[in-house]
């Protein structure tokens, strides 16, 4: 395949993603990664897009990690957003608990200003807390501390139901006692609707 160009980024959709990302060469690895800082979304977005779907194949986005974990103390907060979402989609390669010494800057930002990026924070946990067995239990404490009254109110119920997904995760391989606490508080606490309480309770 031929060097990618900055019009093939702006041409990805979802009929051509996955061919264009199983062709990466590293040359365009570099330039996908330096396209993430741009402020133009048509083409920091399909960026994303190929870099996320070739972490799902291939180990080779891996080496950009310290650039991931870089924005994830970023002033923008799209730059934190692409952060948790990379850091998250290259989890699964980290053989040398880069992880470890990440986590903190990532769980930051379940504390962040944007709710949306409080979400992508939690949900990008479901790819790192199956490959991180050992900082799991970290993870759970950091979720229940999260404080919903902070949060707006038409966002709560989102992020909650987000919490409880990573929650379920965790506890396959073992619970503890706070959690299954927080499990039970959450589904009688009023936030979820009751279509939601009945998914989560046919799970326990």
């Amino acid at each position: 395949m031929k060097m990618l160009t900055i019009d093939d980024i702006q041409s990805v959709n979802k009929e051509n993603l996955e061919e264009i990302s199983a062709e990466l060469e590293a040359d365009d690895l570099n330039l996908l990664v330096s396209c993430l800082d741009e402020k133009d979304d048509k083409i920091r977005y399909p960026a994303l897009l190929l870099l996320q779907h070739r972490s799902e194949i291939h180990e080779d986005v891996f080496p950009f990690w310290d650039e991931f974990t870089k924005k994830l103390t970023d002033t923008n907060s799209f730059q934190r957003s692409i952060g948790l979402m990379m850091i998250a989609a290259n989890a699964r390669w980290d053989h040398g608990d880069r992880m470890e010494t990440t986590l903190d800057d990532y769980l930051n930002c379940l504390n962040d200003e944007k709710p949306i990026t409080i979400r992508q924070g939690i949900q990008g946990l479901m790819q790192i807390v199956p490959f991180h067995e050992k900082l799991r239990l970290k993870i759970a404490d950091r979720l229940m501390q999260l404080d919903l009254k902070e949060i707006r109110e038409t966002m709560r119920k989102s992020i909650l139901t987000d919490i409880l997904n990573v929650l379920m995760i965790i506890r396959r391989n073992g619970t503890t006692d706070s959690i299954e606490q927080y499990i039970g508080n959450a589904l009688t606490g009023g936030i979820l609707d009751r279509k939601t309480v009945q998914q989560f309770q046919q799970q326990l």
